[in-house]
């Protein structure tokens, strides 16, 4: 899958994989040394996430039912927690920078395209 911000006409990601599923949602990032520029983990039915137990930061993107941008937290260091967003419903975790580098803020139109 890859992602494009429609409102910034930017890619955020060209690879993503879509944990959703218990076991993969449950499981994230976890046991990667990093996450590689253009890549990312898109986390259906979420509003809240951690980093315990990662070995890097990441930039993460909370969206709402309609591909809205609700939240952005830029450089989410390891052993965080990030209690539920309101009307989140989905996470995209993204390399360090990627927002920075997007310029992706709270009301973007994302499109998640196959």
């Amino acid at each position: 899958m890859k992602v494009w911000n429609a409102t910034r006409e930017v890619w955020l990601a060209l690879h993503v994989e879509v944990a959703d599923r218990f076991v993969r949602r449950l499981v994230g990032l976890l046991g990667r040394r990093s996450l590689p520029p253009e890549h990312g983990l898109l986390i259906t039915r979420c509003d809240s996430i951690h980093t315990i137990g990662m070995c890097f930061p990441i930039d993460v993107v909370f969206v709402d039912q309609d591909a809205r941008v609700v939240t952005v937290i830029e450089s989410l260091r390891p052993f965080r927690v990030v209690f539920p967003i309101r009307r989140a419903i989905a996470v995209l975790e993204l390399p360090v920078g990627t927002i920075q580098r997007t310029r992706t803020g709270v009301g973007d139109e994302l499109h998640f395209l196959a």
